[in-house]
């Protein structure tokens, strides 16, 4: 038995809300620890368009998903944060009013008196497309995700899929590739109109190839791809060389253990009270895209406003001996001492 983590608040998800959590905590004296099920933080910014530029995060006209997730862990770094990455929490129970007992899939076990739940749309994972013995290339040249844009630069890239994702790494990675070819299994795609125009001028003026039809299989040993074939409505098969493929058929996203918690939910989310976000658990609260209320918006931005809520609730249970004055890190000397800019 591993010994026992105690900690005011315990957060289920290292991804901007999560992080951005650890600061509005911070400033109410209040520590944190954060699970996370993938290996680094950052959630889906990290992990699916790290260099995939973000457009709405408030007074920052254009950052990526890693630049986000940088920023805010130099911004929280005041607070020491503890992480516990690569595993997942199963269990919670109650063992207090409110204090929880929580188990991970690497053994470990917090005590906590609050459980932030900022888990995004759950654990994810890429919808694998119906290739007979695509797994052996998987991770070494099949990709279902960017993460370094320049591991692409002068090799011949196909991108599979016909929606954004698809569609903007191929406008993304043209510029450095040796030739992009893009392969869907119909002439008519899902994305932003806009780049279906960006993406049909191309082929036009012969930068980059389409193909019409379906990856019928792959070619190359020990992982490492040579050829793919595409098999078009009639039958015939068109080889196309490549070094890499990305196949973009989508996300499957898993709730998870949270399921099992016996918190009110509606299709799978995780229904809160506006005021404070927290859950019909006293002591447990959702934030970010794993939450509904009426009027939700699927928005970072909606994110960071519902952990700001959530802490000034959180501090009445970890702290339930002081009095709350709320304070602006503007004006107030003691939260610029906390920050370490007074």
């Amino acid at each position: 038995m591993s010994e026992t983590i105690k900690t005011d608040v315990l957060i289920v998800g290292a991804g901007p809300c999560g992080l951005f959590a650890v600061f509005e905590l911070g400033l109410l004296d209040i520590k944190a620890h954060l699970v996370d099920i993938l290996d680094k933080v950052g959630g889906q910014c990290a992990e699916l368009y790290p260099e995939k530029p973000i457009y709405d995060i408030p007074g920052i006209p254009e950052i990526t998903g890693q630049g986000l997730t940088q920023s805010l862990m130099a911004q929280i770094k005041p607070f020491n944060p503890t992480f516990h990455l690569g595993e997942m929490v199963t269990g919670i129970e109650n063992i207090g009013d409110p204090l929880y007992r929580v188990t991970t899939t690497a053994g470990k076990t917090f005590e906590t008196k609050v459980v932030v739940i900022a888990a995004g749309g759950g654990s994810f994972q890429p919808k694998r497309p119906p290739i007979e013995g695509i797994e052996p290339y998987e991770e070494k040249s099949v990709f279902y995700a960017v993460r370094k844009m320049d591991a692409f630069r002068d090799k011949n890239i196909v991108i599979v899929g016909g929606g954004d994702s698809a569609l903007d790494w191929t406008l993304n990675l043209h510029p450095i590739a040796k030739r992009v070819t893009l392969v869907h299994r119909r002439d008519d795609f899902r994305g932003a109109p806009d780049s279906v125009n960006k993406m049909r001028s191309l082929v036009a003026s012969g930068s980059m190839d389409l193909r019409i039809g379906q990856i019928a299989s792959l070619e190359g040993g020990d992982g490492q791809l040579e050829a793919i074939s595409v098999k078009d409505k009639d039958g015939k098969l068109d080889r196309v060389a490549c070094d890499a493929m990305l196949p973009f058929f989508g996300l499957t996203m898993k709730l998870g253990p949270i399921s099992d918690w016996k918190l009110d939910m509606d299709d799978e989310l995780v229904k809160v009270d506006v005021s404070t976000f927290e859950t019909n658990r006293h002591g447990i609260f959702a934030i970010g895209d794993i939450n509904t209320y009426p009027g939700k918006l699927k928005l970072i931005l909606s994110g960071f406003h519902e952990g700001a809520l959530m802490a000034h609730r959180a501090h009445h249970y970890v702290h339930p001996e002081k009095r709350l004055v709320f304070q602006y890190t503007t004006s107030s000397t003691s939260l610029q001492k906390k920050l370490g800019v007074a």
